[in-house]
């Protein structure tokens, strides 16, 4: 009796279109390097690199031909202090880059950006230090709202701040209005969850004084008990102007996908973190797990959960499946 193979990139297209996953869904991150002028790979990230300012066109044009039009942008500075202040300068890494993207690109590419101090000081925390080295909340929005408003003046449709301080969103909301950035929109990472999971990241984008390995930030992010927090801040940040909420990690994270989507009915975007990535990369190169299969299902899952958009470092790998 003859067999048929089924081919699967029809069944992968199969299972995308059933759970009504598209290419507008998908978000592909982007890191851009101040130093250097070649393009970087990153080890812990197997397939992913850093692109210098001269390469961002080249990178942001492969996006647009999967046929992705939405990106986040993550800077990695040259220079490095105690308080991060270079995140906001005019001429900073991803000021200069979403310049470049929408003189070239205008309106057929959607930029984010991340609103954080972690990768422009020294110590890896997402705020300004007390000398006792506890992060100062207050003393952050500030700094905060200051990046945020340089990037709506450099061209960015979409701010995320990801540092979880309390009032980042009202503190950010109304410095956009008083300037008159009423459109520029607010993506909040509203339920970042203490994990070990972002190690990949930091190994690419943080300072290399920073023991990102022995970094602790229990004292702002959320802890993975607590559902009733989640909730509280996810209605914290909607009430505040978010137009948008985030939950991140996402793969460990589906129950509260499902739960914040059911319960809110609100635009919600996760993140498929750079640890989730790695340990697909790495168990896929042992010959572990069907690397394909995996990845298609764990970004069809996120979807089926609930999530409106999906940041991964796989979305431009899925393209290809997605109508």
């Amino acid at each position: 009796m003859q067999s048929y193979r089924v081919d699967p990139g029809t069944v992968y297209h199969r299972v995308c279109s059933e759970v009504g996953l598209l290419k507008k869904d998908v978000v592909f991150p982007i890191f851009i390097q101040e130093q250097g002028t070649k393009v970087q790979h990153v080890n812990m990230m197997p397939g992913t690199k850093t692109v210098p300012l001269s390469e961002t066109i080249n990178q942001v044009q492969k996006v647009l031909d999967a046929g992705i039009t939405s990106i986040i942008i993550f800077g990695i500075p040259a220079k490095h202090d105690h308080t991060g202040c270079h995140a906001s300068k005019k001429n900073g890494i991803v000021q200069r880059a979403l310049q470049l993207i929408k003189n070239k690109f205008g309106n057929l590419i959607n930029v984010t950006t991340d609103v954080c101090l972690c990768q422009y000081n020294f110590s890896g925390h997402c705020g300004v230090l007390y000398d006792n080295g506890k992060v100062d909340n207050d003393s952050t929005l500030g700094f905060l709202s200051d990046i945020a408003l340089s990037h709506a003046q450099a061209g960015a449709d979409i701010v995320a701040p990801s540092s979880m301080m309390d009032g980042q969103v009202l503190s950010i909301r109304k410095s956009l209005n008083k300037y008159g950035f009423t459109k520029t929109r607010i993506l909040s990472f509203s339920a970042k969850f203490h994990s070990s999971l972002y190690g990949p990241f930091r190994s690419a984008t943080f300072s290399k004084k920073c023991n990102y390995n022995k970094l602790d930030k229990s004292s702002y992010q959320l802890a993975y008990t607590n559902q009733k927090e989640t909730m509280r801040e996810i209605q914290n940040d909607i009430k505040e102007g978010a137009d948008m909420v985030m939950i991140k990690p996402a793969m460990a994270y589906l129950d509260i996908i499902y739960m914040i989507k059911e319960k809110l009915k609100f635009p919600l975007a996760v993140q498929n973190v750079s640890g989730e990535y790695a340990m697909v990369k790495a168990a896929a190169r042992r010959g572990w797990i069907e690397e394909e299969d995996v990845k298609v299902n764990s970004i069809v899952s996120m979807k089926r959960a609930g999530a409106d958009k999906i940041i991964s470092y796989f979305a431009m790998d899925i393209a290809r499946y997605l109508e």
